[in-house]
């Protein structure tokens, strides 16, 4: 069909010189060579116009709009106009299913979670998607052309980039806004000397894997620390011929360090179970004042009457969760504000309905406190602030990392308030669908019959 249109064309395009061969030579016979000189200058200089009238009107059609229609034209120039329209045509065509693609992988690449940096031959930034400019501070407007070892100046990251062994990431500690990163780079090549470096958050991942470490080297001390005093009063026993006093003295340090193992080992089952699962075990509806008695109870049997141990109920209620849970949550948040407030303290425990519906315990205390950079750390497993005086205390570690998983499987809330040598005030907020206040007669009755069989006597407040 094509060769159809171009012999048309072709055809087309001898018209007009035929017509006027033929003019010539009918006037050549008519009227002389004369005449039939100035026909033919004529007629040539009418095709010259013609030809050049349409190359004009192309010429301006090829400088305008590529969707504007080709001019209408007779001849050849018709056939012309329509070839270099559809080619032009095919071609806007094509480039915008390439711009289609373009953007495409474009926006897929944005929407990548991790940092995408395209590199040149000699290191320099080309293109950066959002992730990358947000993970690395980059500027892609602005940092466009600049080396990225300029931008990231770790000499670890430096090092990977010149020994060209991509097989493995690298990872580098990266401050900003005041607060540090951990990236995972990775240079992966492409084309023939371009490389593409991939940044992944690693942050919480190293958390993760710091806090493991650290829950290891902790469990292997506690457990060590008294099975080497266990062992030692053992050889001692076994060397030494001691008397009645001697031997009973070594066997109760054994034993308080076997209890001391025993409670950590517990801790330990504890948190697990814990752990295992996200909803609390054996759901019930209970009264949160016999709760409080018991916890008070416990308490004052602890401080052994070295502190004032007071009870404040504003609003008695009925709670639904795990009351084993809860009572450990709270015996735990007590018997902290009792080991760590020096005698003649004090160590206030109350309860309260906000408005909202939220019922709320808290403990304050008057002892030793706790400065701000340890509180965000508190809950971890094992942390302490002061390790000497958490191992004269009998403390696990585990504590406060048992409460929040407590809590969390109770979607309660744990805040913590302290002032170095004023105190501390721990205070658990349970959610209001899991609160539901008491009627006034029935929180006295309960009160009561509470009091009356939960304190035990001759205890000291």
């Amino acid at each position: 069909m094509g060769g159809c249109r171009v012999t048309h064309a072709f055809r087309s395009g001898l018209v007009a010189p035929a017509g006027v061969a033929v003019a010539t030579l009918v006037v050549w016979a008519v009227a002389g060579p004369v005449w039939a000189l100035a026909v033919l200058g004529a007629g040539a200089l009418a095709i010259i116009a013609f030809h050049l009238w349409n190359i004009e009107r192309v010429t301006e059609w090829a400088r305008g709009p590529l969707d504007a229609l080709p001019p209408e034209g007779r001849g050849p120039w018709a056939e012309v106009c329509s070839a270099i329209f559809r080619r032009t045509r095919l071609r806007t065509a094509y480039q915008h299913d390439l711009k289609l693609t373009i953007d495409r992988f474009r926006k897929a690449a944005e929407a990548i979670p991790d940092g995408v940096i395209v590199l040149d031959a000699a290191g320099r930034i080309e293109w950066a998607n959002p992730r990358a400019e947000e993970q690395l501070g980059i500027d892609l407007a602005r940092d466009r052309g600049q080396p990225v070892v300029n931008l990231i100046r770790q000499p670890e990251f430096h090092r990977y980039l010149e020994a060209g062994d991509y097989g493995e990431s690298v990872l580098v500690e990266w401050s900003r806004g005041g607060a540090r990163r951990a990236l995972a780079l990775q240079a992966v090549p492409f084309e023939i000397d371009e490389r593409l470096l991939l940044s992944r958050d690693v942050t919480q991942i190293e958390a993760v894997a710091r806090m493991r470490r650290d829950f290891i080297a902790n469990v292997s001390h506690e457990l060590k620390t008294p099975l080497t005093v266990i062992a030692g009063f053992v050889e001692t026993m076994q060397d030494l011929d001691l008397d009645d006093r001697q031997r009973a003295r070594y066997l109760g340090l054994m034993q308080e360090q076997a209890r001391n193992m025993q409670r950590l080992v517990n801790d330990l089952l504890t948190l697990s179970a814990l752990e295992s699962e996200n909803s609390p075990a054996g759901e019930e509806r209970f009264a949160v004042l016999p709760l409080l008695l018991e916890v008070s109870a416990d308490a004052k049997a602890l401080s052994g009457g070295r502190h004032a141990v007071e009870l404040d109920v504003g609003v008695p209620a009925t709670i639904t969760g795990s009351r084993d849970e809860l009572r450990s949550a709270f015996s735990n948040l007590v018997s902290n504000a009792i080991r760590y407030t020096p005698s003649g303290g004090r160590v206030a425990l109350s309860w309260r309905v906000e408005a909202s519906g939220c019922g709320v315990f808290a403990v304050a205390d008057t002892g030793i406190g706790i400065a701000n950079e340890h509180l965000p750390r508190l809950t971890e497993r094992f942390y302490r602030v002061d390790r000497s005086r958490s191992r004269a205390t009998g403390g696990t570690g585990l504590g406060l990392a048992i409460v929040k998983h407590v809590l969390l499987r109770h979607q309660a809330d744990l805040g913590i308030e302290s002032v170095p040598g004023e105190g501390s005030a721990f205070s658990v907020r349970l959610p209001a669908k899991r609160v539901r206040p008491e009627p006034v007669g029935d929180a006295v009755g309960s009160d009561a019959a509470a009091t009356s069989s939960a304190t035990p006597p001759g205890t000291a407040s």
